[in-house]
């Protein structure tokens, strides 16, 4: 098979190091960037969405032809730092892959003349957008840290990873606060999100770090040297951070109750569908995801490991090939698929019957409000809440709802259906999702023999069972 690439799985390590660096409240990050490039993320399909807001704190060099073709881009970013120097305000060059491209290297100008202002090399062709988010947060603790000891705070919690552009953050950082504060925990930083460049000197005091994704904030944790916990999905992960989290800061007796309390309350929907009819769809419905590593191990551990259901495929979407996510869309036709705009495309080119579940960017979505989690116990129930409500949606298609129509045409006749196509008509009926089964088979069967008879054809043969499909 011919490899085509179309999209893209994830933006540059140029937007990481401004998604990461602009969430710090005391940072104004200098883009050395052509005009215009700055103004959306730069991905094959568009990230239009408002994961990545309006950034107040962001200003761009603006390079025009005369800076990359001859001159470089020195005199701009000295021009830029000037404008915008101010007492409180930490400037940050950071470099884009067309002032890579033109090897600008500003390090020793920024030492003669601007010592205060740093700059960060983003390595933007050389590293996707999560090893670009790792190495920044590393490398802003050691430009600020103030290298005294840590003085531990008994009982405080800090969260490393929230950065614009990651998909669902403000909704799973919301659950993750809510567990870190039920299992007894002190909030102390949100890193960099809630944060200034001041917080990262204090990381260190915090008793516990919980690092929110898998993709990138472990080494800056790893730096820090304080226990780490990380973010989780479905029950035994959930039930096993707020136990260990309570172990950890001397608070076991308070997890424990507070995990008592769970179960009457947050969960509660999860036995209530668990008791219910619609437990007995769970065993049938097939998934596959396709998404960042955080949420692709997630998905997966949850829906096919806790509530029986059938993962057909799941990938990081940053070492995935696109191409054949595309040819396993096609062979396995996914009941449900949690992925990215670019899979959403896929499904509508194959004319897949499967439901799209929004769970990665790039893609078109707002994700602010906090009651659509993934993370957690709350995030459980949004989960399942959504497959359920899904499932009635397809029942909804079966209804024999009276509608004005032509007359339903059917063959005056029995059809002989030979054994070929009868065994090819059970795979086509196999490869649907299994609520809608019966109705597929049924119309297949009726327009397989209705073109038999059109066609003076004595049997359903497996060649004209293909022409219909």
């Amino acid at each position: 098979m011919t490899k085509t690439v179309r999209d893209e799985s994830t933006a540059s390590a140029y937007w990481a190091a401004v998604n990461t660096f602009c969430a710090l409240k005391d940072v104004h990050v200098i883009a050395d960037a052509p005009v215009g490039c700055y103004n959306l993320v730069g991905v094959a399909v568009m990230d239009y969405t408002d994961a990545v807001p309006y950034l107040e704190n962001f200003t761009p060099t603006s390079l025009t032809e005369k800076e990359i073709a001859s001159s470089g881009s020195s005199e701009i970013v000295r021009q830029t730092i000037e404008k915008l120097q101010a007492p409180g305000r930490q400037l940050i060059l950071v470099s884009s892959a067309e002032s890579e491209m033109i090897g600008s290297d500003h390090e020793r100008m920024l030492k003669m003349h601007y010592p205060d202002v740093r700059f960060f090399g983003s390595n933007s062709l050389g590293e996707n957008e999560w090893h670009g988010r790792d190495r920044a947060l590393k490398w802003i603790h050691e430009q600020f840290d103030d290298r005294k000891p840590a003085e531990v705070e008994p009982g405080t919690v800090s969260i490393i990873g929230p950065t614009y552009g990651c998909f669902n953050s403000p909704s799973d950082l919301a659950e993750l606060k809510r567990l870190i504060l039920g299992a007894g925990g002190q909030l102390r930083h949100v890193y960099p999100f809630e944060s200034s460049l001041h917080d990262i000197s204090a990381l260190k005091n915090s008793e516990v770090i919980v690092v929110m994704y898998r993709e990138f904030g472990d080494t800056l944790a790893e730096v820090l040297g304080r226990p780490v916990l990380h973010a989780p999905f479905g029950m035994a992960e959930t039930r096993e951070f707020i136990l260990d989290l309570g172990r950890m800061l001397n608070k076991a007796e308070v997890a424990k109750d507070f995990l008592q309390r769970e179960k009457h309350t947050t969960l509660q929907p999860l036995w209530d569908l668990w008791r219910g009819p619609q437990a007995e769809w769970f065993p049938t419905v097939r998934f596959g995801v396709t998404a960042s590593k955080t949420y692709a191990l997630g998905l997966e551990r949850f829906l096919a490991g806790e509530m029986g259901m059938h993962c057909l495929f799941s990938h990081d979407s940053a070492e995935a090939d696109n191409t054949l996510i595309r040819e396993e869309i096609r062979q396995q036709q996914p009941q449900f698929l949690f992925g990215r705009m670019v899979d959403k495309i896929y499904i509508a080119e194959l004319d897949a019957k499967t439901r799209f579940i929004p769970s990665g960017f790039p893609g078109p979505i707002v994700r602010r409000a906090l009651g659509t989690p993934f993370m957690g116990h709350s995030g459980m129930i949004y989960i399942l809440q959504e497959i359920v409500n899904a499932l009635y949606d397809m029942l909804f298609n079966f209804l024999p709802i009276n509608r004005r129509s032509a007359p339903e045409e059917v063959p005056p006749g029995k059809i002989i259906w030979s054994s070929e196509a009868n065994l090819l008509l059970n795979e086509m009926v196999k490869r649907t999702p299994f609520i809608s089964q019966i109705s597929f088979g049924r119309e297949l069967k009726r327009k397989a023999e209705l073109l038999a008879f059109k066609q003076g054809a004595e049997s359903v043969t497996a060649d004209l069972l293909k022409m219909i499909s």
